[in-house]
């Protein structure tokens, strides 16, 4: 996974073991620590919110990690930037939007009705790129919760009793269910699994009370 940010939180794990939660930097030092102790034990560092595995080399000292951590965020913080700056020399007088040129296959009825929008295609295709996010933010953001929960489960519980048990109820929005397949599991990691969990099945409460 590409570290994207420098406020990117995580939790990591040696072994079945939650051994940090939080900034991604002290976390690293937390697991180098368990690496030092014991060479042979599994680290797995996952992304908060996407429950993306985050690759460090974890190897040297507390200082060397820093420095690999910070040149990495200072990387990723560079590309993220262009794009804007890209289009406008391409096109002077064009508006500074960021906009991204990709290839989109559409059937020719599609391409005559666009044509006739006011602004085009590319402002009528943005307009309902919006319109569509914005009617399915809520399903976007269960399915996101959903999804990150499962990553992380896959990756940790995978060969736990009910697991594939626990991902039905997962998507099914079965918390109580759910939390009762995951009670026999490692404690750090039924945990985790709860709280990831919890946020799609926050997502149904909402839904189902508007």
């Amino acid at each position: 996974m590409v570290i994207e940010n420098s406020s990117l939180t995580c939790t990591g794990f040696a072994g079945t073991r939650q051994i940090a939660s939080g900034d991604l930097l002290q976390v690293a030092f937390n697991a180098q620590e368990s690496i030092h102790r014991d060479s042979s034990v599994q680290i797995l560092i996952f992304d908060d919110v996407t429950s993306q595995v985050i690759e460090l080399d974890l190897r040297g000292t507390p200082e060397e990690l820093s420095q690999r951590i910070a040149k990495l965020q200072d990387v990723t913080a560079g590309d993220s930037e262009p794009a804007a700056a890209d289009e406008g020399a391409r096109k002077p007088g064009r508006p500074k939007l960021g906009v991204v040129a990709r290839e989109i296959t559409l059937l020719p009825r599609h391409w005559d009705w666009l044509a006739t929008q006011p602004g085009g295609a590319s402002v009528a295709l943005r307009k309902l790129v919006e319109q569509a996010k914005r009617a399915n933010q809520g399903k976007d953001r269960l399915r996101a919760a959903q999804e990150a929960a499962y990553r992380f489960m896959s990756a940790m519980a995978g060969n736990e009793p009910g697991f594939e048990e626990a991902s039905r109820a997962l998507f099914a929005g079965d918390q109580a269910r759910f939390e009762t397949l995951v009670e026999p599991w490692p404690i750090d990691v039924g945990n985790h699994a709860k709280k990831l969990a919890g946020r799609a099945f926050n997502c149904i409460a909402s839904e189902t009370k508007a």
